[in-house]
């Protein structure tokens, strides 16, 4: 082949044949018709043949455009397909999630996220405050209810509701047998931030007997819990993958229904970005529910 083929000309020849019109080729692409007509002219010299038929009306592919076309018209689509691709994978997958749910829920599934997509890299920013960024194209974020706008910008799912457990390290020393709430409130209690331990007795009208030890989150209180310190209350999605391990045991779950929830949230302009959507349908999978 005597000159090279340029990869924009086969953009400019693959749009005119979509649409059998320079003109309309021009306006899509934001150049002039001359410059379609140009790059259209340059392509045939290179090619040696006739790629359209002209006429007053609009321009018609001939056999062996059309036989060309075919081709070109895949192999664009597979180099537009690997570019996405590629800058996907390059582009690591955001997660906006509290200190908590990082230390406790995703940090231990970071294995299973990477076994299953090696090619997605991850990266933390920790949102301690209502979402008040936009969430771009390779951001999701995982917060409670509260802390997630109302607007039609975000997509968002419900993970979990904040079933509360009281959790401690299986050699804590207590009465032995299946506990009530009154005797794990002879306990020492851990809490964090949120005082949970602190308004469950109030609501009940109970008392604590050897009082609290306070953080400022539930992360440091599981973690003093884990080190056998008391028996701290958490949701239940901090606690699982440390109840499965036997790293803490489970002495008690509130009855009473939660209000407090747990939800997904990404940009309904992103939300077909093909790797956000497999990191959120990943995330939905571990909570136990379907693809986004």
């Amino acid at each position: 082949m005597p000159n090279p083929l340029n990869l924009n000309a086969l953009r400019v020849f693959d749009m005119a044949a979509r649409l059998g019109s320079f003109q309309q080729a021009a306006d899509a692409l934001h150049i002039s018709q001359g410059a379609v007509s140009q790059r259209i002219k340059a392509l045939e010299e290179v090619l040696g043949l006739r790629l359209f038929e002209r006429a007053a009306r609009g321009v018609t592919l001939t056999p062996s455009g059309a036989a060309y076309h075919a081709e070109i018209a895949e192999a664009l689509a597979r180099i537009e397909t690997a570019t996405r691709h590629l800058m996907q994978q390059d582009r690591p997958i955001t997660f906006r999630v509290g200190p908590s749910f990082a230390t406790r829920w995703l940090m231990p599934r970071l294995a299973r996220f990477r076994a299953a997509h090696p090619d997605l890299s991850v990266t933390t920013d920790v949102q301690e405050a209502v979402l008040s960024q936009p969430l771009g194209r390779h951001e999701l974020a995982v917060l409670p209810r509260d802390l997630v706008p109302q607007t039609p910008a975000l997509d968002t799912r419900e993970l979990a509701r904040f079933e509360l457990l009281a959790v401690c390290h299986p050699d804590l020393p207590r009465p032995s047998g299946a506990l009530e709430l009154k005797a794990i409130l002879t306990l020492p209690l851990l809490q964090d931030s949120k005082e949970r331990w602190a308004r469950l007795i109030r609501a009940r009208g109970l008392t604590a007997t050897p009082g609290y030890l306070n953080f400022d989150r539930s992360a440091l209180a599981l973690d003093a819990a884990r080190n056998g310190h008391g028996v701290a209350i958490a949701p239940r999605h901090l606690v699982e993958t440390a109840l499965a391990s036997g790293e803490l045991i489970a002495l008690w779950r509130d009855p009473t229904p939660p209000e407090e929830t747990l939800h997904l949230c990404w940009a309904r302009a992103h939300g077909e970005e093909r790797g956000l959507r497999r990191a959120l349908d990943w995330v939905l999978a571990e909570f136990g529910l379907p693809p986004a």
